[in-house]
Protein backbone atom coordinates (compact mmCIF):
# COMPACT_ATOMS: atom_id res chain seq x y z
CA UNK A 1 0.00 0.00 0.00
CA UNK A 2 1.14 3.58 -0.63
CA UNK A 3 2.19 5.67 2.33
CA UNK A 4 -0.66 7.94 3.38
CA UNK A 5 -0.21 11.35 1.76
CA UNK A 6 -2.13 14.31 0.40
CA UNK A 7 -2.45 12.34 -2.84
CA UNK A 8 -4.21 9.22 -1.68
CA UNK A 9 -5.06 6.54 -4.18
CA UNK A 10 -8.32 4.63 -4.25
CA UNK A 11 -8.95 1.13 -5.54
CA UNK A 12 -12.47 0.25 -6.62
CA UNK A 13 -14.04 -3.21 -6.72
CA UNK A 14 -15.82 -3.31 -9.20
CA UNK A 15 -16.57 -0.63 -11.82
CA UNK A 16 -19.89 -2.01 -13.02
CA UNK A 17 -22.73 0.29 -14.05
CA UNK A 18 -23.03 1.59 -10.48
CA UNK A 19 -19.37 1.31 -9.50
CA UNK A 20 -18.13 3.36 -12.43
CA UNK A 21 -20.30 6.30 -11.37
CA UNK A 22 -18.92 5.99 -7.82
CA UNK A 23 -15.41 6.04 -9.28
CA UNK A 24 -16.22 9.12 -11.36
CA UNK A 25 -17.37 11.02 -8.26
CA UNK A 26 -14.10 10.19 -6.51
CA UNK A 27 -12.17 11.41 -9.56
CA UNK A 28 -14.21 14.61 -9.51
CA UNK A 29 -13.13 14.99 -5.88
CA UNK A 30 -9.44 14.92 -6.82
CA UNK A 31 -8.49 11.27 -6.28
CA UNK A 32 -6.82 8.78 -8.56
CA UNK A 33 -8.93 5.66 -8.92
CA UNK A 34 -7.41 2.27 -9.75
CA UNK A 35 -8.95 -1.06 -10.61
CA UNK A 36 -7.91 -4.60 -11.56
CA UNK A 37 -8.83 -5.73 -15.08
CA UNK A 38 -7.76 -9.33 -14.57
CA UNK A 39 -10.70 -11.69 -15.24
CA UNK A 40 -13.11 -8.82 -15.76
CA UNK A 41 -15.60 -8.61 -18.62
CA UNK A 42 -15.11 -6.68 -21.84
CA UNK A 43 -17.90 -4.34 -20.73
CA UNK A 44 -16.10 -3.55 -17.46
CA UNK A 45 -12.84 -2.94 -19.30
CA UNK A 46 -14.56 -0.61 -21.74
CA UNK A 47 -16.18 1.39 -18.92
CA UNK A 48 -12.90 1.67 -17.04
CA UNK A 49 -11.06 2.86 -20.14
CA UNK A 50 -13.69 5.50 -20.97
CA UNK A 51 -13.42 6.90 -17.45
CA UNK A 52 -9.62 6.78 -17.21
CA UNK A 53 -9.35 4.30 -14.36
CA UNK A 54 -5.80 3.06 -13.79
CA UNK A 55 -5.48 -0.67 -14.41
CA UNK A 56 -3.07 -2.35 -11.98
CA UNK A 57 -3.71 -5.87 -13.26
CA UNK A 58 -4.74 -8.02 -10.30
CA UNK A 59 -6.74 -7.51 -7.13
CA UNK A 60 -3.65 -8.41 -5.07
CA UNK A 61 -1.80 -5.51 -6.70
CA UNK A 62 -4.83 -3.27 -6.20
CA UNK A 63 -4.79 -3.96 -2.47
CA UNK A 64 -1.03 -3.40 -2.36
CA UNK A 65 -1.12 -0.01 -4.07
CA UNK A 66 -4.31 1.50 -2.63
CA UNK A 67 -4.74 3.71 0.42
CA UNK A 68 -8.49 3.24 0.27
CA UNK A 69 -10.59 0.36 -1.06
CA UNK A 70 -14.19 0.95 -2.14
CA UNK A 71 -16.14 -2.27 -2.66
CA UNK A 72 -19.20 -2.10 -4.95
CA UNK A 73 -20.17 -5.66 -5.80
CA UNK A 74 -23.09 -8.11 -5.57
CA UNK A 75 -24.07 -8.92 -1.97
CA UNK A 76 -22.88 -12.53 -2.12
CA UNK A 77 -19.34 -11.38 -2.97
CA UNK A 78 -18.97 -8.67 -0.32
CA UNK A 79 -17.45 -10.76 2.45
CA UNK A 80 -15.05 -12.48 0.07
CA UNK A 81 -13.66 -9.10 -1.05
CA UNK A 82 -12.92 -8.23 2.58
CA UNK A 83 -11.26 -11.62 3.10
CA UNK A 84 -9.03 -11.02 0.06
CA UNK A 85 -8.06 -7.60 1.36
CA UNK A 86 -6.94 -9.16 4.64
CA UNK A 87 -5.04 -11.93 2.86
CA UNK A 88 -3.26 -9.39 0.67
CA UNK A 89 -2.03 -7.40 3.67
CA UNK A 90 -4.08 -4.27 3.00
CA UNK A 91 -3.94 -1.80 5.91
CA UNK A 92 -5.81 1.31 4.79
CA UNK A 93 -9.49 2.26 4.91
CA UNK A 94 -12.05 -0.18 3.51
CA UNK A 95 -15.49 1.10 2.47
CA UNK A 96 -18.06 -1.61 1.86
CA UNK A 97 -20.84 -0.02 -0.21
CA UNK A 98 -22.80 -3.20 -0.81
CA UNK A 99 -26.41 -4.20 -0.14
CA UNK A 100 -25.75 -6.51 2.80
CA UNK A 101 -27.62 -7.10 6.04
CA UNK A 102 -26.38 -4.93 8.92
CA UNK A 103 -25.23 -7.97 10.86
CA UNK A 104 -23.10 -9.01 7.88
CA UNK A 105 -21.63 -5.49 7.70
CA UNK A 106 -20.74 -5.71 11.38
CA UNK A 107 -19.14 -9.13 10.84
CA UNK A 108 -17.07 -7.78 7.96
CA UNK A 109 -16.06 -4.80 10.10
CA UNK A 110 -14.97 -7.04 12.97
CA UNK A 111 -12.78 -9.12 10.63
CA UNK A 112 -11.13 -6.06 9.15
CA UNK A 113 -10.62 -4.40 12.52
CA UNK A 114 -8.86 -7.52 13.80
CA UNK A 115 -6.51 -7.24 10.81
CA UNK A 116 -5.75 -3.57 11.48
CA UNK A 117 -7.96 -2.22 8.68
CA UNK A 118 -10.30 0.73 9.19
CA UNK A 119 -13.86 -0.07 8.11
CA UNK A 120 -16.77 2.07 6.94
CA UNK A 121 -20.23 0.60 6.41
CA UNK A 122 -21.82 2.11 3.30
CA UNK A 123 -24.94 1.68 1.20
CA UNK A 124 -26.12 3.22 -2.05
CA UNK A 125 -29.72 4.29 -2.64
CA UNK A 126 -30.65 5.18 -6.20
CA UNK A 127 -29.38 4.39 -9.67
CA UNK A 128 -25.93 5.10 -11.14
CA UNK A 129 -24.87 8.53 -9.90
CA UNK A 130 -24.55 10.84 -12.89
CA UNK A 131 -26.83 13.68 -11.70
CA UNK A 132 -26.81 15.62 -8.40
CA UNK A 133 -29.66 14.90 -6.03
CA UNK A 134 -30.49 11.48 -7.50
CA UNK A 135 -28.29 8.94 -5.67
CA UNK A 136 -27.12 8.81 -2.05
CA UNK A 137 -24.26 7.01 -0.37
CA UNK A 138 -25.04 6.47 3.31
CA UNK A 139 -22.09 5.96 5.63
CA UNK A 140 -21.67 4.75 9.21
CA UNK A 141 -18.72 3.91 11.41
CA UNK A 142 -15.96 5.77 13.21
CA UNK A 143 -14.31 6.82 9.91
CA UNK A 144 -17.54 7.64 8.05
CA UNK A 145 -16.75 11.35 7.95
CA UNK A 146 -13.33 10.62 6.48
CA UNK A 147 -14.90 8.47 3.77
CA UNK A 148 -17.46 11.16 2.90
CA UNK A 149 -14.63 13.48 1.83
CA UNK A 150 -13.74 11.13 -1.05
CA UNK A 151 -17.08 12.03 -2.67
CA UNK A 152 -17.26 15.73 -1.82
CA UNK A 153 -17.52 17.03 -5.40
CA UNK A 154 -20.51 14.86 -6.35
CA UNK A 155 -22.69 14.10 -8.16
CA UNK A 156 -23.02 11.14 -5.75
CA UNK A 157 -24.51 12.58 -2.56
CA UNK A 158 -23.34 11.40 0.87
CA UNK A 159 -24.91 11.33 4.31
CA UNK A 160 -23.15 10.22 7.49
CA UNK A 161 -25.49 8.34 9.82
CA UNK A 162 -23.13 8.13 12.77
CA UNK A 163 -20.41 5.99 14.30
CA UNK A 164 -22.42 2.78 14.77
CA UNK A 165 -21.58 0.12 12.20
CA UNK A 166 -24.56 -1.40 10.42
CA UNK A 167 -26.70 1.74 10.27
CA UNK A 168 -25.96 2.41 6.60
CA UNK A 169 -26.72 -1.19 5.66
CA UNK A 170 -29.89 -1.18 7.74
CA UNK A 171 -31.22 1.91 5.99
CA UNK A 172 -30.56 0.41 2.56
CA UNK A 173 -32.27 -2.83 3.54
CA UNK A 174 -35.39 -1.02 4.72
CA UNK A 175 -35.51 1.21 1.64
CA UNK A 176 -35.01 -1.61 -0.87
CA UNK A 177 -37.46 -3.81 1.03
CA UNK A 178 -40.15 -1.57 -0.44
CA UNK A 179 -38.74 -0.47 -3.81
CA UNK A 180 -37.43 -3.84 -5.02
CA UNK A 181 -39.85 -5.85 -2.92
CA UNK A 182 -42.76 -4.02 -4.58
CA UNK A 183 -41.47 -4.87 -8.06
CA UNK A 184 -41.16 -8.52 -7.11
CA UNK A 185 -44.71 -8.50 -5.73
CA UNK A 186 -46.08 -6.93 -8.91
CA UNK A 187 -44.22 -9.53 -10.98
CA UNK A 188 -45.82 -12.30 -8.94
CA UNK A 189 -49.28 -10.75 -9.31
CA UNK A 190 -48.98 -10.40 -13.09
CA UNK A 191 -47.75 -13.98 -13.46
CA UNK A 192 -50.48 -15.32 -11.19
CA UNK A 193 -53.20 -13.37 -13.00
CA UNK A 194 -51.85 -14.60 -16.34
CA UNK A 195 -51.93 -18.22 -15.22
CA UNK A 196 -55.42 -17.84 -13.78
CA UNK A 197 -56.73 -16.22 -16.98
CA UNK A 198 -57.69 -12.89 -15.43
CA UNK A 199 -54.80 -10.56 -16.33
CA UNK A 200 -56.77 -8.39 -18.82
CA UNK A 201 -59.60 -8.03 -16.31
CA UNK A 202 -57.15 -7.19 -13.52
CA UNK A 203 -55.48 -4.52 -15.63
CA UNK A 204 -58.88 -2.97 -16.50
CA UNK A 205 -59.72 -2.82 -12.79
CA UNK A 206 -56.35 -1.24 -12.01
CA UNK A 207 -57.11 1.41 -14.63
CA UNK A 208 -60.44 2.22 -13.01
CA UNK A 209 -58.73 3.01 -9.73
CA UNK A 210 -55.30 4.22 -10.89
CA UNK A 211 -55.13 5.38 -14.52
CA UNK A 212 -51.79 4.44 -16.06
CA UNK A 213 -50.95 1.89 -13.36
CA UNK A 214 -51.20 -1.17 -15.60
CA UNK A 215 -48.75 0.18 -18.19
CA UNK A 216 -46.41 1.42 -15.45
CA UNK A 217 -46.46 -2.01 -13.83
CA UNK A 218 -45.63 -3.79 -17.09
CA UNK A 219 -42.72 -1.40 -17.68
CA UNK A 220 -41.45 -1.81 -14.11
CA UNK A 221 -41.51 -5.60 -14.29
CA UNK A 222 -39.84 -5.77 -17.71
CA UNK A 223 -37.27 -3.14 -16.75
CA UNK A 224 -35.96 -5.04 -13.73
CA UNK A 225 -35.02 -8.19 -15.64
CA UNK A 226 -31.40 -7.26 -16.45
CA UNK A 227 -30.65 -6.69 -12.76
CA UNK A 228 -32.77 -9.47 -11.28
CA UNK A 229 -29.77 -11.81 -10.85
CA UNK A 230 -28.27 -9.23 -8.49
CA UNK A 231 -31.50 -8.46 -6.65
CA UNK A 232 -31.99 -12.10 -5.69
CA UNK A 233 -29.09 -11.92 -3.24
CA UNK A 234 -30.22 -8.55 -1.95
CA UNK A 235 -33.63 -9.98 -1.07
CA UNK A 236 -31.96 -12.70 1.01
CA UNK A 237 -29.99 -10.00 2.85
CA UNK A 238 -33.19 -8.06 3.52
CA UNK A 239 -34.88 -11.19 4.85
CA UNK A 240 -31.92 -11.74 7.19
CA UNK A 241 -32.13 -8.10 8.29
CA UNK A 242 -35.74 -8.39 9.39
CA UNK A 243 -35.28 -11.80 10.98
CA UNK A 244 -32.45 -10.35 13.09
CA UNK A 245 -35.02 -8.10 14.83
CA UNK A 246 -37.67 -10.83 15.22
CA UNK A 247 -39.67 -9.90 12.12
CA UNK A 248 -40.62 -12.36 9.36
CA UNK A 249 -38.23 -12.69 6.43
CA UNK A 250 -40.62 -14.70 4.30
CA UNK A 251 -41.82 -11.74 2.23
CA UNK A 252 -38.36 -11.13 0.85
CA UNK A 253 -37.36 -14.78 0.57
CA UNK A 254 -40.33 -15.06 -1.81
CA UNK A 255 -39.09 -11.94 -3.63
CA UNK A 256 -35.68 -13.62 -3.98
CA UNK A 257 -37.41 -16.59 -5.63
CA UNK A 258 -39.17 -14.25 -8.08
CA UNK A 259 -35.89 -12.58 -9.05
CA UNK A 260 -34.18 -15.96 -9.40
CA UNK A 261 -36.80 -16.89 -11.98
CA UNK A 262 -35.80 -13.80 -13.98
CA UNK A 263 -32.06 -14.40 -13.78
CA UNK A 264 -31.86 -15.88 -17.26
CA UNK A 265 -32.46 -12.43 -18.77
CA UNK A 266 -29.19 -11.05 -17.33
CA UNK A 267 -27.29 -10.71 -20.62
CA UNK A 268 -30.26 -10.15 -22.94
CA UNK A 269 -29.62 -7.55 -25.63
CA UNK A 270 -33.18 -6.21 -25.25
CA UNK A 271 -35.87 -6.27 -22.60
CA UNK A 272 -38.00 -9.39 -22.84
CA UNK A 273 -41.56 -9.22 -24.08
CA UNK A 274 -44.01 -9.41 -21.20
CA UNK A 275 -45.38 -12.77 -22.36
CA UNK A 276 -41.84 -14.21 -22.41
CA UNK A 277 -41.17 -12.90 -18.93
CA UNK A 278 -44.40 -14.26 -17.49
CA UNK A 279 -43.66 -17.64 -19.03
CA UNK A 280 -40.27 -17.68 -17.29
CA UNK A 281 -41.88 -16.81 -13.96
CA UNK A 282 -44.47 -19.57 -14.33
CA UNK A 283 -42.31 -22.32 -15.78
CA UNK A 284 -39.50 -22.53 -13.23
CA UNK A 285 -39.21 -25.97 -11.66
CA UNK A 286 -39.53 -25.93 -7.86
Amino acid sequence: MNEMSDKQTIGIINPGTMGISVAATMQNSGFEVMWAADRRSAQSKSRATRHNLIDVGTTAELFRRSDIIVSVCPPHAAEGVADRAIAAGFHGLFLDANAVAPQRAIRIGDKLDAAGISFVDGSIVGGPAWEPGKTWLYLSGAEAGTAAAYFAAGPLETEVLGAELGQASALKACFAAYTKGRTALLSLILAGAESLGVRPSLERQWERYWPGFAAETRQRVQGVTAKAWRFEGEMHEIADTFESVNLPGGFHEAAADIYARMAGFKDAAELPELDELLEALLSREN
